[in-house]
């Protein structure tokens, strides 16, 4: 026997002592050794211990009986299929006994046992078993009409069985349906409520079949006008329905919304309360299928919400007009009285239409601009409610519209775009508005007010700005709210919240007359006990300190009063040690603020002040916010004298830039740049030396951005102490060289190079003459011989702007180095890579030198036209158009000529043409554009679609040098013969669309539908470029295309249908292959369709885009791949409405992850299949993470299919930590 056998037997036979003590410490000592993974045990004890813990059941003695309970859970996963079927059998049978005790302690084991069985796809037999075991006693119990409470405890024990494991009693769902039907007559209200739970969790997994049966047996029984009592208890189990069972009641709510809305007008309050809770549950589920009832719903909600027949209004605001708070608690404590009619469920009806309204608004923001016109004044008419819940739900419904007002997928609005209508009704009600809420600020009841603050903070995040006439009659509800004595914590905070918003985004001046009211309540705030009311109102202290002295315009207010209280109380917070991180934090940037604002006028108590910062810089909890702070401080225009400080502080600085923590190093750079800029006068070598010895290790290019901070300090360092020049030269340039040299360089970090090398040829200190930064950058192409052409050619570039901005600082030595470049690109025996350098350095200079001594630079830039090599006549062409740029008169003429001229060179020369154009400003290219814009349209209808693009773009770019004339000769160009100019104008018109505001975009917005109708043009190419258009507009600037897209919807998605009279078999040998000519027309309306989800989401009809997507889903495979990701963004996006569509889109999902490359395919079949499988999966995830997924039976097969196979369960669970998967929202298709 072994030692838990022995164990256990001792622990058995304790626990048939006569002592309740021993027993109890057995079954605690068997619980204990149950819970332990390792415990094994022989068929003996097994049965052994199942007979005595339900022996135990039955034990005279409480405890013991629940520890016997809870025994049983772990004891599930430890002993055989019989045994667990055995303790089943015996709970059952113990649960229709005639000892309630024993019925109870029963059915607190089954629940326990329920909560235990594993899932049913990795249970196999033995949840299904044990679930059909159960289900079948709990159907019989159901049946005994005599005994509710038997009732009551099966139906909460189906309930949990049905929550947890439904999927594994599919054949007993009829039979269950049948029974919990059965109970909807019983005279017990208990019993119906109970039944329309376990319905509930029943319905999601049920078959399609199931749920029409239920739905009908509903409709059938309520058309039959049964008692009121039996109608409440359908029309509850109908909203339940919905909203478990989600979309599947779309198809029924033609027949079930009549029947309801009929119901709302009998007179029983609660009966209503249930309609409205069905009329929410639809909304919120099927908003499309609503689509025809909803202004029936809303006329509904209206008349309920002001359903009050106990209470006269008019009586309250007379009474109401002059009365003040305190002798309004006496009036209130009356009016309690007399109407405290326990009867009155008129409330109850009042609140279900208010979160019907809710619904709608939330679900249904296509109607914005209705619901505020008809919703909107009711709701703000109703803030005088008198029940206290009601009053809550109304505030969060006007939330809810504000919220969708300021909905979170549309768009920022782009310049250019109209203030949206919504708006507009918004600000002509918030007068109404805030006269409303300006005496509910006075109520007495605290989640009344803060209903009033998180509406007023919403409302001013809409609308920053436009409650600066109303400030007068909000602060005295703040004040109210942070000094009266009953306010809660919760109170508090709200309110300073608000207040810190509205100081946010309203303009100082508004509020200069009311900081003697405003301030000393929140300075009181400061000093509270509790963390989260000091941390708020030092944020709101801050803004105040912003305010009464603003430091980006002139203010006349006085603020010498309020300086020392600020400060005082600031300081309290600052020195105190014993507090909690979020205090500390704000402290110190509080009382950074009150120094970068107020400094000059602290006197005697700035250095303390200093100092208290200098000890927050050395502890490494609070060194990050010091360093902002220093940061805060040091770059006020009052010029604070830090100079006591920076001995100490900046050593303590550059020790920071060698810690392993980006945050603070990048703050310490921004730091040390603002005091190296202001008070570079009170440096000391020391001081620069321990800065510098740190900058070489921040210099790489694993890091772009702290490099270019890093050198951008340099630079600054260079030019305002020129005695650390030689430390410069030696560790650190060496390090920018190497950066100069690295493919990744470019943007800012490469402009700040750039200013770096022009800083440090101006110093002319040793070693870093212009020569010596010359051939220091130079060398690398000159000396590698085995220098590789073929590598990456941004190090190239980036080197010809560095000789460039070299050049530029030193014009006298420029010209010699010009003449040195053309010999060496003359040069026949000169490296390729030397030759590249030469041109593009030749093109960086030209764009700001005169070239005229350089005769013959024209024909050495024409013969490298003619190099073998590409990546010569690149640069080549790349040198023609920079030096057009600095030698307009002379190179103009020549390069049109050129283009004329040389047919074999014309894409080379519309390039050079092209970075012309880019490069020069309206003013210079203007007396131009004639000359070049007939040039351009003379090439417009070339074959090659390489050189088209090329002319688009420089047509569109040509454009926006004077858009009034020259936009409409691209319209007039629409009408054009030939297909192949019609695309290059369309092209060209994408180019004139950029993501910042231009003065084109007015006009573009009332033209661009004409362009935009080539989306109907009869040839294929001209179709798709008007589609890359349209995609482009919809994503550097919706405003241009919002208005239009009901038009451009129904041509877009014609553009993603498989076209028959596409598809063409090409021969190619013994072999056919199949070639798709309308692939590249579906990719761009797919791609279009996905940019349209972030940019113009609330202008398209969710349900439509989606059966598209379906249809992409099964497509080739670039579509698919742009579906799946299209999907993953949906199921973040639109989650109901993808929910709704589930099992249409499961079906491709499944065909992509089960499909088999055949065995004889090439390696990149293989490829792609597997590529597809794991962008399939990604979606799959993406639709998994919905949280009411996974109650769809096709979606429970489905991860139930993925679980079991150990090749699909692999890639499912490498996605899990992918960070693609997170990454599905930022496909940029432009």
């Amino acid at each position: 026997m072994s030692n838990v056998t022995f164990y256990i037997s001792n622990l058995l036979e304790k626990m048939t002592s006569t002592d309740k003590d021993f027993r109890f410490m057995a079954a605690n000592d068997l619980m204990m050794e149950l819970q332990k993974d390792s415990i094994k045990l022989d068929e003996e004890s097994e049965r052994k211990i199942v007979a005595m813990l339900l022996k135990l059941l039955e034990d005279k003695n409480g405890e013991v009986q629940n520890l016997a309970v809870k025994c049983l859970g772990p004891l599930v996963g430890k002993v055989k299929e019989c045994q667990v079927e055995t303790m089943v059998d015996t709970l059952c049978s113990n649960m229709v006994s005639n000892k309630e005790q024993l019925r109870d302690i029963s059915s607190m084991g089954l629940k326990t046992v329920i909560a235990e069985l594993p899932p049913a796809p990795t249970g196999s037999n033995l949840t299904v078993n044990v679930c059909k075991k159960i289900t079948s006693q709990l159907i019989g119990a159901l049946g005994m009409q005599d005994d509710v409470s038997v009732q009551l405890e099966a139906l909460d024990i189906l309930s949990d069985m049905l929550g947890r494991l439904s999927a594994a009693l599919t054949s007993f769902h009829q039979s269950i349906l049948s029974s919990l039907l059965a109970q909807f007559i019983s005279p017990r209200m208990a019993v119906r409520k109970r039944s329309i739970i376990a319905l509930g969790h029943l319905v999601p997994s049920c078959s399609p079949a199931l749920f029409t049966q239920l739905t009908e047996h509903l409709m059938s029984e309520l058309s039959r006008r049964p008692p009121t009592a039996n109608v409440r208890t359908y029309i509850q189990c109908l909203a339940t329905v919905s909203r478990r069972g989600g979309h599947r009641i779309g198809e029924h709510l033609e027949r079930i919304v009549p029947m309801v809305v009929k119901f709302c007008n009998v007179e029983d309050d609660e009966l209503r309360e249930f309609c409205f809770q069905a009329f929410e549950a639809f909304v919120s589920r099927c908003p499309k299928e609503m689509s025809s009832h909803i202004q029936t719903i809303i006329k509904l909600c209206l008349k309920y919400i002001t359903y009050d027949p106990n209470y006269n209004y008019d009586a309250d605001d007379d009474q109401d007009d002059g009365m003040d708070v305190e002798n309004r608690d006496d009036e209130d404590q009356e009016s309690d009285d007399e109407y405290s009619d326990d009867d009155d469920m008129s409330w109850k009806v009042r609140r279900s239409s208010v979160k019907c309204l809710e619904a709608i608004i939330s679900s249904r923001r296509d109607l914005l601009v209705e619901l505020y016109g008809s919703v909107g004044p009711t709701l703000v008419s109703r803030f005088k409610e008198r029940e206290e819940n009601v009053k809550t739900d109304i505030f969060l419904a006007f939330v809810a519209l504000l919220k969708q007002t300021r909905d979170p997928h549309s768009p920022s609005l782009d310049t250019g775009a109209k203030e949206e209508p919504a708006v507009t009704l918004l600000k002509n009600q918030v007068p109404t508005i805030v006269k409303a809420l300006h005496r509910q600020l006075k109520e007495k009841s605290m989640r009344c007010r803060q209903g009033c603050f998180s509406l007023l903070t919403e409302m001013a995040n809409v609308l920053p700005g436009q409650l600066g006439e109303h400030i007068p009659a909000l602060i005295p509800g703040i004040v109210y709210s942070l000094t009266d004595k009953s306010t809660s914590s919760n109170m508090k905070i709200d309110a300073l919240a608000f207040l810190y918003v509205l100081l946010s985004t309203h303009n100082p001046e508004v509020f200069h007359p009311h900081i003697k009211v405003i301030l000393p309540p929140v300075i009181h705030c400061i000093e509270d006990p509790f963390y989260k009311i000091t941390s708020e109102a030092l944020q709101v202290t801050q803004q105040i300190v912003k305010i009464i002295r603003p430091l980006d315009r002139p203010s006349s207010f006085d603020i010498k009063p309020y300086v020392m209280i600020v400060f005082t109380c600031t300081l309290k917070r600052l020195t105190a040690a014993d507090i909690d991180q979020e205090v500390k934090e704000r402290a110190i940037f509080c009382m950074g603020h009150i120094l970068s604002h107020l400094g000059d006028q602290l006197g005697a108590d700035l250095q303390p002040t200093l100092q208290i910062f200098l000890e927050r810089l050395k502890n490494e909890i609070t060194r990050l916010i010091a360093i902002k702070t220093l940061t805060l401080v040091a770059s006020s225009p009052l010029k604070i004298d830090l100079k006591p400080i920076l001995t100490d502080g900046i050593p303590i600085l550059g020790s920071f830039l060698r810690k392993n923590q980006r945050a603070l190093k990048l703050n310490t750079i921004t730091a040390l740049n603002v005091i190296v800029a202001n008070y570079s006068d009170h440096f000391k070598p020391p001081m620069i030396e321990s800065i510098l010895m740190e900058v070489p290790g921040l210099i790489q290019e694993s890091d772009m951005h702290i490099s270019q901070v890093a050198i951008t300090l340099i630079t600054c360092m260079a030019k305002v102490c020129p005695n650390c020049l030689s430390k410069i030269g030696g560790t650190i340039l060496p390090e920018v060289l190497n950066l100069v040299h690295s493919p990744l360089l470019q943007g800012g970090a490469l402009n700040s190079i750039l200013d770096f090398f022009q800083v440090l040829v101006a110093t002319k200190a040793n070693n870093m003459s212009y020569n010596d930064l010359l051939k220091a950058l130079k060398g690398l192409f000159y000396e590698a011989k085995s220098f590789d052409t073929s590598a990456h050619k941004q190090p190239y570039y980036s080197v010809a702007k560095c000789i460039a901005a070299l050049s530029a600082a030193c014009p006298k030595e420029a010209s010699r180095v010009v003449t040195n470049f053309i010999q060496e690109v003359k040069n026949p025996k000169s490296l390729e890579s030397v030759r590249i350098l030469g041109l593009l350095s030749l093109g960086e200079i030209g764009r700001f030198m005169n070239f005229e001594g350089h005769k013959e630079l024209k024909g050495v830039i024409m013969d490298a036209f003619g190099s073998p090599n590409e990546e010569v006549k690149s640069a080549a062409s790349f040198t023609l158009g920079n030096i057009c740029v600095g030698n307009l008169g002379e190179y103009l003429p020549f390069m049109l000529k050129e283009i004329g001229s040389q047919p074999k060179r014309q894409y080379l020369l519309l390039h050079s043409l092209k970075e012309m154009i880019s490069a020069l400003s309206a003013e210079s290219l203007k007396p131009h554009v004639e000359n070049i814009w007939a040039l351009l349209f003379k090439h417009c209808e070339c074959e090659e679609e390489g050189t088209r693009n090329i002319v688009a773009e420089c047509l569109g770019k040509l454009t926006l040098v004077d858009p009034s004339e020259l936009l409409p000769r691209l319209k007039k160009q629409l009408t054009s013969g030939s297909p192949l100019s019609r695309s290059t104008v369309v092209t060209a018109v994408k180019f004139t669309i950029v993501d910042h505001p231009m003065p084109i975009d007015s006009l573009l917005k009332g033209c661009i539908g004409d362009f935009l109708r080539t989306l109907q043009d009869p040839d294929l190419n001209v179709r798709r470029v008007a589609l890359v258009m349209f995609n482009s507009a919809a994503h550097n600037k919706p405003s241009l295309i919002r208005g239009l897209l009901s038009s451009l919807l129904p041509h877009l998605y014609n553009e993603t249908q498989i076209r028959k009279d596409l598809v063409r078999e090409v021969e190619m040998g013994p072999f056919k292959h199949t070639v798709d000519d309308g692939l590249d027309i579906r990719k761009a309306a797919f791609e279009c369709m996905y940019t349209l989800l972030d940019s113009c989401l609330d202008c398209l009809d969710i349900f439509e885009f989606l059966n598209h997507v379906e249809e992409g889903l099964k497509d080739h495979y670039d579509i698919k791949m742009l579906t799946f990701i299209m999907l993953a963004r949906l199921s973040k996006l639109c989650p109901g409405a993808v929910v709704q569509r589930l099992d249409r889109l499961v079906e491709p999902l499944k065909a992509t992850c089960t499909t088999k490359v055949k065995a004889g395919s090439v390696k990149q079949e293989f490829e792609k299949q597997e590529e597809l499988r794991r962008s399939a999966m990604r979606a799959v995830a993406a639709l998994l993470s919905i949280s009411e997924v996974e109650k769809s039976p096709v979606m429970a097969d489905f991860a139930n299919q993925i679980r079991s196979n150990s090749e699909m369960a692999t890639i499912f669970e490498s996605l899990q930590g992918d960070p693609l998967a997170g990454a599905v929202e930022s496909m940029d298709t432009t």
